[in-house]
């Protein structure tokens, strides 16, 4: 059978932001009948859980900065599971915190603190990558280093499948990594020119690289099926490491809305029979 789809709900942000109910009932139309959040887009807890109990869709999973999990621990984790989520997600850690980063040690037992914490509030931690956790510290990937230091008790993996490929990996083959390890594998897809180069977190808001000039205009997201990825592969990869969900993502549209850029990725997937 296969899995469960979900969408991370960041695609269709500002629709998401503007019309509540209105962009969670298109969601549902189109076929998604679970979604992942990052922030509730200025809307109250309440008022999302309603719209969800009442359009009949299920929040898995959302993504949540590292600094709301730390200062605020109790309360973070509380607010998502009245929304019914099962997983919260580090979205990503700064350059500082990251795996040889110089505050990564301190940061270790904090992540293990959150994650022991999650699991008392029948939560589970996942980490999202993104490609800078693919350089290497002596013999392994960054990202690595990160899941062998914190127990897969307190931390589980959220591989972004995009990021993954940029960062020159077979997304399937390093999924299988970690088997029983992964509840939820990100689906994204992208175009890459070979000169592509440069800060591509400017392509998403995001200045982790600000120290480096963007040179990112042969790159583009891309909804399931118009980029790269051999999702075939990554979804046959899914299923064998246990996955529980998939959740198509795309951080930006271009080409299309973002409505209709979530339903293209939609019939894709169903398409290979999803």
């Amino acid at each position: 059978m296969p899995l469960p789809v979900a969408l991370q709900v960041y695609t269709v942000r500002d629709d998401f932001s503007k019309d509540l109910t209105g962009t969670l009932t298109k969601i549902k139309e189109m076929g998604y009948d679970y979604v992942e959040f990052a922030g509730l887009g200025g809307h109250e807890a309440k008022d999302v859980k309603k719209s969800l109990d009442t359009i009949g869709l299920k929040c898995i999973s959302s993504h949540v900065p590292f600094n709301a999990l730390s200062e605020a621990t109790e309360a973070t984790l509380a607010e998502y599971k009245f929304l019914g989520c099962e997983y919260v997600a580090i979205p990503w850690l700064d350059m500082d915190a990251a795996p040889g980063g110089k505050d990564f040690e301190k940061i270790l037992p904090e992540i293990r603190r959150i994650g022991e914490a999650a699991q008392k509030a029948g939560l589970t931690l996942l980490y999202h990558n993104h490609d800078f956790e693919f350089r290497k510290i002596g013999d392994e990937y960054a990202l690595d280093v990160l899941y062998t230091r914190v127990p897969a008790e307190y931390l589980q993996t959220e591989i972004d499948t995009c990021w993954v490929k940029v960062s020159g990996l077979n997304p399937a083959e390093y999924l299988r990594k970690y088997k029983n390890r992964a509840p939820i594998v990100h689906l994204k897809d992208f175009t890459k020119g070979e000169k592509t180069t440069g800060a591509l977190y400017d392509l998403i808001g995001s200045d982790t690289d600000k120290d480096k000039k963007a040179d990112a205009g042969e790159f583009t997201f891309k909804p399931l099926g118009q980029g790269t990825q051999d999702f075939p592969a990554i979804l046959k990869a899914a299923e064998e490491v246990g996955a529980k969900y998939v959740v198509v993502e795309q951080d930006q549209c271009t080409e299309h809305p973002p409505l209709e850029t979530a339903k293209i990725s939609r019939e894709y997937l169903r398409t290979l029979g999803w």
